[in-house]
């Protein structure tokens, strides 16, 4: 297992013990408070512990070496790992905000959370906050858009927490519509979160290619390697978490062939040492006109 996946395992085991424990909380808060935006919150905490399994499972895939099958290695695993993460956030949001509407509609009684469920929710939005940024810090980290895609997830139930932070305490203000509100609240932070790390996923399965800056950089980089005039094209596409890059540059056209090559050596050498992201550098080498 590369270093990757270690920490992606290592984060991974901490997240899902205190999504468990935080879980439990809401849900026994929730119940005997009689809230069900602290419930809808303890569902959307469950959600994170089997994301989080996803996550894992997609990390430790994609850190697989290359093999006849798969030459190009298997980097896109953590985007299917975050395209199915997406699928299950959505469908936990739309079944919170349903759930929130046909309370509202059907002008059941209801009834008024107890203190507990505000206790609860003021803990929940503590401790999804930190997870989010020790997360976010990790995937940063190793570069992981699957963890990466975790961290927001933790990031929307602390959200979702303070909606349920304000039905309660409208609730019990004597707002008691304000609680299934809340969960209609939270319902809209997870479907944007679902949204959001859908297309981001998507974008990195279809040969996207890197952001203008790391391309300029690219540039920047390679322009300064001794013995290249200029660089006559530059293509980069995102596989997973990693860029693969094509270049072509230009030399002396009357230098030796053995001169040529280590120039282009270089410039191969100075893209992967400078940028811990490219996994895979093809340069060509084009005689300068003029």
């Amino acid at each position: 297992m590369d270093e990757r996946a270690k920490v992606a395992r290592s984060v991974g085991r901490t997240t899902i013990i205190a999504n468990t424990v935080l879980t439990l909380v809401k849900l026994l808060a929730g119940i005997f408070s009689r809230s069900g935006a602290m419930i809808s919150d303890a569902v959307h905490s469950a959600s994170d512990v089997l994301s989080t399994v996803i996550v894992l499972i997609g990390v430790r895939l994609a850190s697989k070496e290359a093999d006849r099958e798969h030459p190009f290695g298997h980097e896109r695993y953590e985007s299917v790992a975050a395209i199915v993460l997406a699928v299950i956030l959505f469908s936990t949001g739309l079944l919170i905000g349903v759930e929130g509407l046909r309370k509202i509609v059907s002008r059941e009684e209801l009834s008024v959370p107890g203190p507990l469920a505000l206790a609860a929710a003021v803990v929940s939005i503590i401790v999804k906050e930190v997870m989010y940024r020790y997360t976010a810090r990790a995937a940063k980290a190793i570069d992981s858009d699957a963890l990466m895609a975790d961290a927001w997830h933790h990031r929307s139930d602390a959200l979702s927490s303070v909606g349920a932070l304000v039905g309660i305490g409208g609730a019990m203000l004597g707002f008691r519509y304000l609680d299934p509100a809340a969960s209609i609240v939270i319902s809209v932070f997870v479907l944007k979160a679902a949204v959001d790390i859908f297309r981001d996923a998507s974008e990195k399965t279809i040969d996207t290619s890197a952001d203008e800056k790391t391309e300029a950089a690219i540039i920047e980089a390679v322009s300064a390697v001794e013995g290249v005039k200029h660089i006559d094209l530059l293509l980069t596409r995102e596989f997973g978490s990693r860029i693969y890059v094509e270049l072509e540059i230009a030399v002396d056209g009357e230098m030796p062939l053995r001169e040529a090559h280590a120039i282009a050596e270089a410039a191969h050498d100075k893209v992967e040492s400078a940028f811990p992201q490219v996994k895979h550098v093809f340069v060509h080498v084009n005689p300068a006109q003029g």
